[in-house]
């Protein structure tokens, strides 16, 4: 942020007092713009014993596979926002049946959630968004191909569970040093 969106005036980066972090400073009308992370939030859905996954059409990381999720909305709650994007991504209505996985990504200021959920129906398809959606047992999961390392993280949660029958609820931390988001 180079101006204010309150005055217009020029900000200056600076650690405001009280603070310990460097923010864009109004010197003008004392605004401060706090830049907090972005929530992810998305579901593991479920039918029949399979998990659906959805072959990303859009950048980062087009043509891999992954759970459906994506940016919350403003005034939408987590789980609102995990079924929205299943519906987005893979076409399908899903319920969710509680939250599984929470990963802190600090070095791209993000917080993935992901929801264990119900497909209503296997209605799912390809949408603007997933060129591909198919169900995969859990043995058959392309480890390979996957879009990111917290949905390689929340899915090797999810079948370590799936092993006891016993779904916990999982909180990690994916540092700078993995090959990607």
């Amino acid at each position: 942020m180079r101006y204010c969106p309150q005055c217009g005036h020029a900000v200056n980066m600076t650690t405001p007092e009280g603070d310990n972090r460097i923010r864009a400073v109004c010197p003008s009308c004392d605004f401060i713009d706090y830049d907090n992370p972005r929530i992810i939030t998305g579901t593991i859905p479920l039918y029949q014993g399979k998990v659906l996954l959805c072959k990303r059409n859009i950048e980062p990381r087009l043509g891999f596979w992954t759970l459906p999720a994506g940016f919350m909305e403003n005034q939408e709650t987590t789980a609102e926002g995990a079924l929205r994007e299943t519906l987005e991504e893979s076409g399908s209505v899903a319920v969710c049946t509680q939250a599984f996985s929470m990963i802190s990504i600090p070095h791209i200021n993000q917080v993935h959630l992901f929801y264990i959920a119900e497909l209503q129906r296997d209605d799912f398809h390809a949408t603007a968004e997933s060129s591909e959606v198919a169900l995969f047992d859990l043995q058959d999961i392309p480890w390979d191909e996957l879009a990111f390392s917290s949905v390689t993280t929340t899915l090797k949660f999810f079948i370590e569970d799936h092993k006891t029958g016993i779904y916990g609820f999982h909180e990690d931390t994916i540092y700078l040093n993995n090959t990607y988001e």
